[in-house]
């Protein structure tokens, strides 16, 4: 047999033993033959929307064990809000297992995304939020204001207090605004040990005075600059009339 024949025989061959493996690695077959059954889904759920999940994941079970699109699922999965990362495998015989990370919001960032724990920045999702302090800063900033934040927000909840603003200028000076309205301002250097200073020494400074503490500038070696607001008049009780007649 000439040398031309026996390769085409050869390719004919071949392609004829490589069809099934195609049509299986395609879908064409795998669907009916090895389904997959099962979907496993992992995920904390405190954002994320079960019934979305399983929508975006069910549609390409039918493809089959072998066919079915790993990395299509991952994008579609990503896609939802509040997802932060995703994880997806097959286990044989019949199951696509599904690990969902959600984002764990932790504040407004600049008044236009969300924040997370993770030191993230994300589109803020159109669901109700839950309350959160407003951080304000450059993108490169965000995991240095998480772990500041991480580790000031204790101070001031020893005290009954929590941070509703924290913010970082254009020149690097940070800025807290708390709970009950108090602005913090604490420079750009020793942030960290300018507060903890200031926390041990705010409960005795607002029971000795009677005024209203509406800022502190922490920018200083050896003590604070206190700015302090009167505090409201009282207001006159109004008369009251008797109408009762005397027994």
């Amino acid at each position: 047999m000439p040398a031309f024949r026996r390769l085409l025989l050869g390719l004919l061959v071949l392609a004829i033993l490589a069809t099934p493996v195609v049509a299986v690695l395609n879908g064409w077959v795998g669907g009916g033959h090895w389904p997959m059954k099962r979907l496993q889904v992992t995920a904390p759920f405190a954002f994320v929307e079960q019934d979305k999940v399983r929508a975006a994941a069910l549609p390409y079970l039918k493809d089959g064990f072998f066919a079915v699109d790993l990395k299509a699922i991952n994008a579609k999965l990503r896609a939802l809000h509040w997802v932060e990362r995703v994880e997806v495998r097959k286990q044989w015989p019949d199951t696509l297992i599904v690990q969902i990370h959600e984002y764990r919001p932790l504040a407004v960032w600049n008044g236009k995304q969300m924040l997370a724990e993770q030191g993230s920045v994300f589109a803020i999702p159109k669901t109700r939020l839950p309350a959160l302090p407003s951080f304000n800063g450059h993108p490169l900033q965000a995991t240095d204001m998480v772990a500041f934040y991480g580790k000031a927000q204790p101070l001031f909840q020893s005290v009954g207090l929590a941070i509703t603003e924290l913010s970082i200028s254009e020149r690097n000076a940070w800025r807290i605004v708390l709970s009950d309205g108090l602005v913090l301002d604490l420079g750009r250097n020793d942030a960290d040990a300018r507060l903890a200073r200031f926390v041990v020494l705010l409960p005795k400074i607002k029971r000795e005075e009677p005024r209203r503490l509406v800022h502190a500038d922490l920018r200083y070696t050896n003590g604070f600059a206190l700015t302090w607001r009167a505090p409201a008049a009282p207001v006159p009780a109004e008369p009251t009339t008797n109408l009762e007649e005397p027994a």
